[in-house]
């Protein structure tokens, strides 16, 4: 190849640019994720918002809450399970496929006992008598936000679970790449954080005085 070809291929591909493509491309699967994740977060908000709007327009809402145990179990167990995540993401970009697997894994784990938590605190309030559209403590309301929030919250945990199963099996098996593990993981981080926002709202502004 001559100089001038030289010159000529320098030009058509700039500093900071691969076979024509911008810089700062992001694939396909990680643009699909961050764009569900952004609708999704608008749903979570609009939800939290309008459970605001009601909580402060009811005279008789309900506290019903006495202590903060179970609730500050299950969000350890969130914060335990992003960074095993973290971490087994973290193991795939260095091509450790026994210590991503075995990390996805813990993750599920994680996951699948803070779902258990979570029903099991369903339970023990329908046993209290707090339903969906009833309760004995003060506004009917409260259970169908409750429920509302923390069921789409648990609905969500349930879909990361089975995800972080179908991919890490995959992944295992040289079926799925690092860079599936890694999205599922951006979804389950965004799982995570969106339960930092339901403590305080539907947990802690309802503690019994």
């Amino acid at each position: 190849m001559s100089q001038a070809d030289l010159t000529m291929a320098a030009h058509a591909h700039p500093p900071g640019m691969t076979e024509g493509l911008p810089p700062f491309v992001v694939p396909a699967k990680k643009m699909g994720m961050w764009l569900f994740i952004i609708a999704d977060a608008a749903t979570f908000a609009a939800c939290l918002v309008a459970y605001g709007f009601l909580r402060n327009g009811v005279a008789d809402w309900p506290r019903p809450f006495h202590g903060m145990a179970n609730a500050a179990l299950m969000t350890f167990i969130l914060l335990t399970s992003s960074l095993t995540m973290l971490l087994g993401v973290r193991a795939a970009k260095t091509g450790d496929r026994g210590s991503a697997f075995r990390f996805t894994m813990i993750t599920m784990v994680l996951g699948i006992v803070f779902a258990i938590l979570h029903i099991r605190e369903w339970l023990s309030l329908i046993a209290e008598k707090m339903y969906l559209f009833h309760n004995e403590w003060g506004s009917p309301h409260f259970g169908a936000a409750f429920y509302s929030i923390t069921g789409l919250h648990l609905l969500h945990v349930t879909g990361g679970v089975i995800a972080l199963l179908i991919v890490g099996l995959g992944y295992k098996g040289g079926r799925r790449t690092s860079e599936d593990l890694e999205v599922t993981g951006l979804y389950w981080h965004f799982v995570d954080l969106v339960w930092m926002f339901v403590v305080p709202f539907v947990y802690l502004l309802n503690m019994a005085h």
